[in-house]
């Protein structure tokens, strides 16, 4: 299963990103309830609960399918249908040439203001549409699921309630809250995120912001860096090109680049995505299947901190989808760590490797030792180079291997971070 983002026809203006600090709550939330999942963040989730109120630690428990797995669109922006602005970019959406930080809806002009609005936005959403989305959170999914009567229909209420007793009891009485009285359950939860920044959000946004404005700029200057390039953006794109190829083929190069720029930044956010051709796409290996086509729906970007390793992909029906992406991509993916274990299933390789985790050794000594051809043993070589897990050290006239303890050590850690991308 995967996530593809289908760039045809797109532009750099098909994407926008945007820092959001309700976003980033979510993502703390998840640490704070999934502890398991970030061990790193540990010592600060416990921090946080010891010193909670008890209606904090209420909200937790009684809220947490909202961030547990499937991420709640309501977390997002874009949730009124209106592309969000980007840091320094004062109103204007898309990825163009900004002046800095410091401007726009999102970009960190106080925490409180943009955390307000984003909160209010949920607030005033129709509450049939909230019962929705907070549906699709109850029973982990949307791809199999129709909730957008919920209110009024019982097969959707039925439906609801028995998918979401399947999965776990939090689920289940969640379920049960939003169906007795959807507009206590909107209010209790935006009460709730409101006590989180009280009590602890205030200090971490305040910390983090900073660093997600300029992971935002940064990605927004990747995805633009064809922009002057090409030939205008968005679902009309395909069509100038094609026109303006029949009288000048240079214009096909033009898009091409523009497009590989697209690819490159997108491809960047995970260690766990591909680029593929006709039609040019990226592919993010996820746990569910979804196709993205930003010339038709544009793209929020969103940075985290709190997050990672997580890529967190939201393509709700009827919204602008959403890449939740940490600022710092783990440099392990699911692929490579699952090439890394099988390499070490071969008992040549282990012996190979149990030799060179002593002392470097070349592969003439490798081979003798081994009973081997130097060029099998060159071959068992350039397979763990490849994966990392071997490091070469020229002396003189000649080259030594050795095994990079560090990475061998890191193998179940990334396996654990890889399992979780």
């Amino acid at each position: 299963m995967s996530v593809v983002i289908v760039l045809e026809g797109a532009g750099p203006g098909s994407f926008t990103v945007a820092v959001s600090p309700l976003a980033e709550l979510s993502a703390c939330l998840h640490a704070l309830t999934e502890t398991a999942h970030h061990p790193e963040l540990r010592d600060w989730g416990r921090a946080v609960t010891a010193n909670a109120s008890a209606e904090l630690r209420a909200g937790l428990r009684r809220f947490s399918p909202l961030w547990s797995a499937l991420r709640w669109r309501g977390f997002y922006p874009g949730l009124d249908g209106t592309r969000p602005a980007g840091p320094g970019s004062g109103s204007a959406p898309g990825p163009g040439p900004a002046p800095g930080p410091g401007a726009g809806q999102g970009s960190g002009v106080g925490q409180g203001s943009a955390l307000e609005e984003q909160l209010r936005t949920v607030a005033r959403l129709p509450i049939d549409r909230f019962a929705e989305l907070t549906a699709f959170a109850c029973v982990n999914g949307y791809t199999r699921f129709d909730f957008s009567r919920l209110l009024r229909s019982a097969a959707q209420r039925a439906a609801l309630e028995h998918a979401a007793t399947a999965l776990s009891a939090g689920r289940r009485e969640l379920a049960a809250q939003l169906l007795r009285d959807p507009e206590t359950c909107r209010a209790d939860l935006l009460a709730f995120l409101d006590r989180c920044r009280s009590e602890f959000f205030a200090e971490v946004w305040a910390g983090a912001e900073p660093e997600l404005t300029r992971s935002a700029l940064a990605v927004r200057g990747r995805l633009a860096s064809g922009a002057g390039r090409a030939v205008g953006g968005g679902s009309g794109n395909s069509r100038l090109l094609s026109a303006a190829h029949a009288t000048n083929p240079t214009h096909t190069t033009h898009a091409t680049r523009t497009t590989e720029d697209l690819a490159e930044a997108l491809a960047s956010l995970s260690p766990d995505s591909s680029r593929l051709g006709a039609p040019p796409r990226v592919v993010f290996d996820k746990l569910h299947h979804s196709v993205i086509t930003p010339a038709r729906t544009p793209v929020v970007l969103v940075p985290t901190r709190y997050n990672a390793p997580h890529l967190v992909v939201k393509n709700e029906p009827g919204l602008p989808p959403v890449l939740h992406y940490p600022v710092d991509a783990p440099e392990v993916g699911v692929t490579l760590a699952r090439s890394r274990m099988l390499a070490l299933t071969d008992p040549h390789r282990v012996r190979l490797c149990r030799l060179i985790a002593r002392e470097p050794m070349t592969t003439l000594d490798l081979a003798a030792r081994l009973s081997m051809t130097q060029p099998q043993v060159s071959r068992h070589l350039r397979a763990l180079r490849d994966l990392g897990l071997v490091r070469a050290e020229r002396s003189g006239r000649f080259v030594h291997y050795r095994l990079d303890l560090a990475a061998v050590e890191r193998i179940g850690q990334d396996v654990v971070r890889a399992l979780q991308h």
